[in-house]
């Protein structure tokens, strides 16, 4: 079974148990489930949140909770522009600055209340959050295949503000964990490519699983995976590209 197989068969059973949330339909996009907000409790009483100071997160509705959460903690968030189409391609939403934490982390709000940066400008990250369509326990992630979540960290890779001791995490439903005991396709197997950006942390609103993933990280871009024409549309990589 192929990514976009698994993707079809969560994003349908999401919505056929009533466990997906608004915005609707869960398909084609990281789905906001039902216990968001509990998942999001959870990874605020782990170890690897209490150190961060500095956070990447993605800008998807289910991870809303969290992104609220760690600006109410005085973490700054980092969330990357759409299709990263800017050369700063990256909104910073430190707390110290905002007046509407609720809002501010909000996707349609985002760039009203942020700062705009290059990722030079980021800083060390401490923690990067993930959305994700499924999940395994061993940190195999799917995204909603784009694949602007593992161009973000590659890039990021590349500048050296992440690493492989940088925490990675996400949150989803028990449905999306594909070998968990609630999976929507518990008869998966997850191709994982080069590029991906494997889990350390799957957290649900009922547990918290560390992988210890066997899967390696990318060490940067993988610049033979893009073709010329998507390099051009990301001024981030177009400046970077090898000649």
């Amino acid at each position: 079974m192929d990514k976009q197989a698994i993707r079809e068969r969560v994003w349908d059973r999401l919505e056929a148990d009533g466990v997906a949330r608004f915005p609707f339909p869960p398909q084609d996009r990281i789905p906001n489930f039902e216990g968001a907000a509990a998942a999001a409790q959870r990874v605020t009483e782990t170890a690897v949140w209490e150190r961060a100071d500095a956070v990447k997160a993605n800008p998807d509705s289910p991870q809303l909770p969290l992104r609220r959460a760690a600006l109410r903690a005085g973490k700054t968030v980092y969330m990357a522009v759409p299709r990263l189409r800017d050369r700063r391609c990256f909104y910073e939403l430190d707390p110290a600055d905002l007046d509407d934490l609720e809002a501010a982390p909000a996707v349609s709000n985002v760039a009203d209340h942020a700062r705009q940066v290059g990722p030079e400008a980021v800083g060390d990250l401490d923690l990067v959050v993930s959305g994700s369509v499924a999940v395994t326990e061993a940190g195999a992630r799917i995204g909603k295949g784009e694949g602007y979540s593992d161009l973000e960290y590659a890039v990021l890779q590349e500048l050296g503000l992440v690493d492989a001791a940088t925490p990675t995490l996400t949150t989803v439903h028990e449905l999306q964990v594909l070998d968990g005991p609630e999976s929507a396709v518990p008869d998966a197997s997850v191709p994982v490519d080069a590029h991906d950006v494997p889990m350390d942390s799957v957290v649900t609103p009922g547990r918290t699983v560390e992988t210890d993933t066997p899967f390696p990280r990318p060490d940067g871009v993988d610049w033979a995976a893009l073709d010329g024409e998507r390099i051009a549309e990301i001024p981030v990589l177009a400046e970077r590209a090898p000649e």
